[in-house]
Parts: structure tokens; C-alpha cells; sequence
């Protein structure tokens, strides 16, 4: 598969060249549902973990309030089945019933959920990328494979999964573990991805308005400068040209490699490598959707005339199945002078 970026509603480095040098290219993932193999890039996929290397547990402490909603990942991926299952069914026959009595017995079984288990939990796969696939901004010497996994619960100082990286050199692995360890129970359905294959795409990015000099963020927010240029950015849903620029133009949303730190929830601030003070790099964006009403221009082309189909009730573009603080997305940031120092979790 293979997914194609539409041009930019407006060639905003003609109107504002001083932009022009702040350039940078971001890879955008397109997580699709798929049967991803060890070998393979993916959101959600097994990984190529050695058999003799122990598998990542969490240890630190986690907030069980949620106890009453948790299942176990094969409780998660049951449920799904069942729901994937009923939608295919209602597409063949409209009049087929929306659930069967087996079907609602499982779910009113599984609807009851378990208590929280109290213990180092194993960490869930989220995203396995080779550099032969994805390009990747940084990386230590003879890596080429990136693995993120997360704990699937909520921590107390963060309402969000905490996750941790694996650099590997993928040549080095000649005996794969077979059977990886899962966590008894996860938090929320929604921190368990569904397995995902790539299709990576190369796009351009540029600073948000938040990271312009002064000087650019008036300039961008100046109306007449666009009405001059003879684009109506008011057609477009936009509060004012800035948001038109931070919705359009300046970065894509959705999963993505590199490119230009997404700033809303927060204006932006340093950061910097806790082991070294070095400014990081922008590395990877986990993602609640691939786009939104307010990002459409960002549809690929190839789903505005064959659309990915979607679990029911799903959010639009929701591919993954991940929720990320109520729809926000995770910016992973690592060190470019060694990517193996500690890496900063940043909510956009």
C-alpha cells in the first residue's frame, strides 16, 4: 500500500520566504490494519526481540483507579474481533442482526473487566521501525532498528503511558523470542494498538506559529498579506490565517518520524537531554488519529476515494485504536548527541 499527501493548500514559503530555511522533512507513517510479521515495520506489531535478552517490565507505580474497565489484551482483541465481525456482517446484509446471542454472551461476560494486578507489568509493543523502511532523524552508530514499547496504565504524575526505547542493529538477532511476555490486564482498551503496517511518505514541515520570531508571527497573522496574495484563508474553517497556517501548512498530523515539534496544550519551552542539556530532537509522534475536521487538507489522496475501513465507533481515522490523553498525540524527543541517553515524553 501506499498513501499520497496532497500539495499544500498554498505555497506558504512564496508568500513568506524567511520560512524557506526553517524546512524539514518529516516521514508520516500511515499505520494501516494488517498481519505484520517480526520482521516488519509496524504500530502494534510483534517485535525482533532476542530470545536470551529479558523482556521490559514496569515497575514504577500506576494509577489503578480504572480498576473496574481492565482486560486482558486477548479480552481486548476478542472484543474487537467481534465488533469487525458484526460491522462486515450488517455490510453484507442491512438486515442481519447487529449482535448474535453467542456474541452478546461474550460481551456480557467480559463486561465485568478484573481488578488492577499488582506488580511489574510487561510492556506492550507500539512501534517497531527498521531504517530501511522509515527514516529515522537520529540514531547511535550500527543502529537500525528502532522498538517502543509502553506500560499500558496510567501513571500517577502522568495520564498517559510511559514508554521506553531499543536501538538495535537488526542483524544481530538470530534468535527470535517467540513468546513474549503480556500484562495481565491493560488500563484502557485504548492503550492496546491494533497491529499496523507502514506506508511511509516524505513530507516537508515547518515551525509552528508558536516557534516564529515576532516578526513572522505577525506577518503570518496578517490578513491583508493573504488577501494581497489572493488566497481566502477565511474559506477555509479557520479562526484567522495562524490557524489556517498551524492546521494546513506548518505539520502534519498523525503518526510521523522527525519533523518540527507539534506545540498547542503548552506554548513552547526547552528541552533539553536530562542526562546532558542538550536540545533534543524531535524523534517520534504516537498518535490518537491521523487527521481531524480541522486537518482534512492532510487526508492522503488514496482515502478520499477508497477509505481504510474503520471499527464502529471508532473516531475518524482512528486506525491504531489509540487514545492519548482524550485525543491528543505523544512526541517522543531523544538526544542527537546520543540517542541513547533518557528521551522526553511531550503531550501535544
Amino acid at each position: 500500500m501506499s498513501f499520497t499527501t496532497p500539495p499544500r493548500p498554498f505555497d506558504v514559503t512564496a508568500l513568506f520566504p524567511q520560512l524557506a530555511p526553517l524546512a524539514r522533512t518529516a516521514t508520516r507513517l500511515h499505520p494501516r490494519p494488517g498481519t505484520p510479521t517480526v520482521h516488519d515495520s509496524s504500530v502494534g506489531g510483534p517485535l525482533l526481540w532476542p530470545a536470551d535478552e529479558p523482556w521490559p517490565h514496569c515497575t514504577e507505580p500506576h494509577d489503578s483507579e480504572a480498576s473496574d474497565e481492565m482486560h486482558s489484551p486477548d479480552e481486548i482483541r476478542l472484543l474487537r474481533r467481534i465488533r469487525t465481525e458484526a460491522a462486515a456482517r450488517r455490510l453484507r446484509d442491512p438486515q442481519a442482526p447487529a449482535i448474535t446471542p453467542e456474541e452478546r454472551e461474550i460481551e456480557e461476560r467480559l463486561s465485568k473487566g478484573h481488578p488492577w494486578f499488582d506488580g511489574p507489568i510487561p510492556m506492550i509493543p507500539v512501534a517497531q521501525l527498521h531504517t530501511r523502511d522509515v527514516p529515522l532523524p537520529v540514531g547511535p552508530p550500527g543502529a537500525d532498528l528502532l522498538q517502543v514499547l509502553w506500560c499500558p496504565s496510567d501513571h500517577e504524575e502522568f495520564a498517559h503511558p510511559r514508554t521506553t526505547l531499543f536501538w538495535r542493529s537488526s542483524a544481530s538477532v538470530t534468535d527470535v523470542l517467540d513468546a513474549p511476555p503480556e500484562p495481565p490486564v491493560v488500563q484502557f482498551d485504548w492503550y492496546l494498538p491494533q497491529p499496523c503496517l507502514l506506508a511511509p511518505e516524505q513530507v516537508t514541515e515547518y515551525p509552528g506559529p508558536l516557534e516564529l520570531s515576532k516578526e513572522l508571527q505577525q506577518q503570518v497573522g496578517d490578513a491583508s498579506r493573504w488577501e494581497a496574495a489572493g488566497f481566502a484563508w477565511d474559506g477555509t474553517d479557520a479562526l484567522d490565517p495562524q490557524e489556517f497556517y498551524f492546521r494546513n501548512l506548518c505539520h502534519a498530523p498523525g503518526w510521523k518520524t522527525g519533523g518540527w515539534t507539534r506545540w498547542g496544550l503548552t506554548d513552547p519551552m526547552p528541552r533539553s537531554c536530562p542526562a546532558c542539556g542538550t536540545e533534543t530532537t524531535p524523534l517520534l509522534t504516537l498518535a490518537s488519529s491521523e487527521w481531524n475536521s480541522g486537518s482534512r487538507t492532510w487526508m492522503p489522496e488514496e482515502e478520499r476515494t477508497n477509505p481504510t475501513p474503520l471499527l464502529i465507533g471508532t473516531p475518524p481515522a482512528n486506525f491504531t485504536l489509540l487514545d492519548i490523553a482524550g485525543g491528543y498525540s505523544l512526541q517522543l524527543h531523544v538526544c542527537p548527541a546520543s540517542p541513547e541517553h533518557p528521551h522526553i515524553e511531550l503531550v501535544q
